[in-house]
């Protein structure tokens, strides 16, 4: 987050005492109204002070940043770090990693923020040097003594695990923080993902759950590890239902290809032959023919010992009609046959 700078010269010399530290116990709109009183005084003159420009960006959650920060060179030393800060959010990681790549930190926000940037950049180019580099800069700060125990310590000490994929001990640090990031949606994503790599379904799904933001929440890396989670857990059409909310989005053939994949695992056969159909209609490589056939044939094997409800037959051989393949014509009759002498209609 954004962090106000504290000018005590200023300080010492404003009126009606303005606190300016005041937005790190209520929020932005509450510090920005302790300026108002320092307007009528002053007639606006303290806006052209850079401290207070440069706070009024903070306040507002960046807006202005662009416009204010880079005039403001390191005066607040702050300035510098905030226009990383909203170069980050922005997504233009290449300028972010301009502004970290020849700092030399001195302060356990300036190595946090140095190894946010190098872990973001290094995933988008798969970089191992940039990842090694960020997961030593959490390390520093979440092994020091001084950091510890401190919440941005461990969660930089989680950090450093989760980039090492040591996810058990990611979960350790995490849940000793668990309860101050009841409402931050970046928490609960990772926190979910790392629930989903050690294995903890449930707690996955609770974890994804808690995540509000739509843009989050319809990010497709969320909805893979979700449908994925939904699987493992046994609930194959809660997967399949989030395929059908994501159908026109270009990130469907993806999610298609990793439901057909662990629902064919898990032997949720049903699932998986319906997946593989889509793909085969879309794309007609022969995998994705060989996984329906494959799929299909592990259903009517589930709806035979009892493990899938016999009606679903019907959408199986649904499947296999009109294929022209004799194989799957093969399979078809076999199924029809099987479930006449069951009595089932298909």
């Amino acid at each position: 987050m954004y962090a106000p700078a504290v000018n005590p010269r200023l300080t010492s010399r404003a009126p009606s005492n303005p606190r300016p530290q005041q937005n790190r116990l209520f929020n932005g709109k509450a510090a920005e109204a302790e300026l108002r009183p320092l307007a009528e005084i002053s007639g606006g003159a303290h806006l052209e002070h850079a401290l207070i420009r440069h706070n009024l960006v903070v306040f507002k959650g960046g807006e202005g940043a662009l416009q204010v920060l880079p005039a403001l060179g390191d005066v607040p030393p702050e300035a510098r770090l905030n226009l990383i800060i909203h170069q980050l959010r922005r997504g233009d990681l290449a300028e972010a990693y301009a502004g970290v790549k020849d700092m030399e930190p001195s302060t356990p926000s300036e190595y946090i923020l140095k190894a946010v940037v190098l872990a973001a950049l290094g995933q988008e180019q798969r970089s191992p040097e940039l990842l090694r580099a960020a997961q030593q800069a959490f390390q520093l700060v979440g092994s020091s003594a001084s950091e510890c125990d401190t919440i941005p310590g461990r969660q930089a000490m989680a950090s450093c695990f989760f980039l090492l994929k040591q996810f058990d001990d990611v979960l350790v640090f995490l849940a000793s923080i668990k309860s101050y990031f009841a409402g931050d949606d970046d928490f609960h994503w990772n926190h979910g993902v790392a629930l989903a790599a050690s294995g903890k379904w449930e707690e996955a799904v609770e974890a994804f759950g808690c995540v509000q933001s739509e843009r989050y929440r319809w990010d497709y890396c969320l909805v893979a590890w979700l449908a994925r989670c939904h699987i493992m857990a046994g609930r194959p059409r809660a997967a399949w239902d989030l395929y059908g909310r994501l159908e026109a989005s270009s990130d469907s053939y993806a999610l298609l290809q990793l439901i057909a994949n662990d629902c064919y695992k898990q032997g949720a056969f049903l699932y998986a032959a319906k997946a593989f159909d889509v793909l085969e209609r879309l794309d007609p490589n022969p995998e994705y023919w060989d996984g329906k056939r494959g799929a299909a044939v592990g259903a009517f094997q589930m709806v035979i010992a009892g493990r899938e409800p016999k009606d679903s037959l019907r959408e199986v051989i649904g499947l296999l009609s009109g294929s022209g393949n004799p194989q799957l014509e093969a399979i078809e009759e076999a199924m029809r046959d099987w479930a006449e002498a069951h009595g089932i209609s298909c």
